[in-house]
């Protein structure tokens, strides 16, 4: 491993400046036990076999590789491919994560799993974790969001969870979040919050990162199968950044490799019309860690905006700062209408409805593939799939 770029946290629980635990000292003592069972238990044989046969024969990993020949055809340059988490059970990359902190809730004898969402996917996929580990689960999500996403706030109802609907602020991911560690400090002792990206106070960068690290592991290997080569080119959308840095994890080390990070320019780069949080925001800290944020003079998180339910969020993953700032992740932005245009082609070229979040990379790739040769390869995280999506796009396009 090159430490360089792939890292694990200092003892404190920072990435270079970024991350730690800023939170009040009677909560450090329930994170840093959650850091220490975990560290002790990662490498647990009963453990790992246990999430191994839940990756395999639950969600159905590996999800495979699948090259894109309409679409480069048509897009013209480079070749593009899709890691198809789209394809997991629940429908998008957030299983790999919720599996392990299920299973680690149960065996820290939790009595509840709480957790935030913004788009529903890690919502989802938490209740379903919740209901094969057999543990009671708590959604909160914003008032906006549940409009939004109807059909996973139903699935997560007929999952057996609580879905908590929050009403402050601006009804959306940033207040989920809020609420959620409102409700987690009620009662720490039996309550997991069950994180739902890179974000929060150490360990959830670090463990999370690591549950989604099957990603990238396995598409270093199938990419290689199929191709003969890595890709020239890694692609992922970005809010609190689970999904890319799950990808981007087993490729760091090769600078050959150009690895692009994709935010949300939303509606325009106005106050409150975007969420792009490593393009326009400063070093500040929010929700227990350090990191940049999109914030106002007094340090406050602005308000911030997606199309992408699961992208509107004014911080990001702390490792992804850190990325950011050694330069080996450029990040890119793609506005709604592009995204909008990018969900409508992959659906109609290759018969791949992607969620709205994942559509972020899909665009940022069709305009990459046109500026490099048809020899080289691009490989996207096609992180989720649209079900979720269709009646809001619907709306939005007037398709009914």
């Amino acid at each position: 491993m090159n430490n360089k770029y792939d890292i694990n946290p200092d003892k404190k629980g920072y990435f270079g400046q970024y991350g730690g635990q800023i939170i009040p000292p009677d909560l450090k003592a329930i994170f840093d036990e959650i850091e220490n069972f975990y560290l002790n238990i990662k490498d647990d044989k009963a453990f790992q076999a246990e999430l191994k046969d839940l990756l395999k024969n639950y969600v159905g990993r590996p999800s495979p590789i699948y090259f894109a020949k309409n679409l480069s055809q048509k897009i013209g340059g480079a070749k593009i491919y899709f890691k198809r988490e789209d394809l997991n059970h629940t429908g998008a990359h957030k299983i790999n994560h919720t599996l392990g902190e299920a299973l680690i809730a149960k065996r820290m004898g939790k009595k509840k799993l709480l957790a935030e969402t913004g788009a529903g996917q890690h919502g989802v996929a938490l209740a379903t974790a919740a209901a094969v580990v057999g543990i009671p689960c708590e959604i909160h999500m914003g008032e906006i969001d549940i409009l939004k996403q109807a059909p996973n706030v139903l699935r997560m109802k007929i999952l057996g969870a609580k879905v908590v609907a929050v009403k402050m602020g601006t009804k959306t991911l940033k207040d989920a979040v809020d609420s959620a560690f409102n409700e987690f400090v009620k009662d720490p002792q039996n309550t997991f919050f069950g994180i739902g990206s890179v974000v929060g106070p150490h360990p959830f960068p670090m463990m999370v990162r690591d549950f989604q690290r099957i990603v990238g592991e396995e598409a270093k290997e199938q990419f290689k199968d199929l191709t003969g080569q890595n890709p020239e080119a890694l692609v992922a959308c970005v809010g609190g950044g689970s999904n890319a840095l799950g990808l981007f994890s087993a490729f760091l080390e090769d600078e050959t490799i150009d690895i692009y990070g994709v935010e949300p320019s939303g509606r325009s780069l106005n106050l409150g019309e975007h969420a792009a949080t490593l393009t326009l925001g400063q070093p500040g800290d929010i929700h227990g860690m350090h990191t940049y944020l999109l914030q106002d003079t007094k340090g406050q998180p602005e308000p911030v905006y997606s199309i992408a339910s699961g992208l509107d969020y004014p911080g990001v993953g702390p490792q992804h700062s850190f990325l950011k700032d050694i330069k080996r992740i450029k990040y890119e932005l793609i506005s709604d209408k592009e995204c909008l245009e990018a969900f409508m082609e992959l659906s109609k070229v290759e018969g791949i409805i992607p969620a709205l979040e994942s559509a972020h990379a899909v665009a940022f790739a069709m305009k990459l593939a046109k500026k490099m040769p048809r020899t080289q390869k691009i490989l996207v995280n096609l992180s989720g799939r649209g079900d979720k999506d269709i009646d809001f796009v619907a709306e939005k396009l007037k398709l009914v």
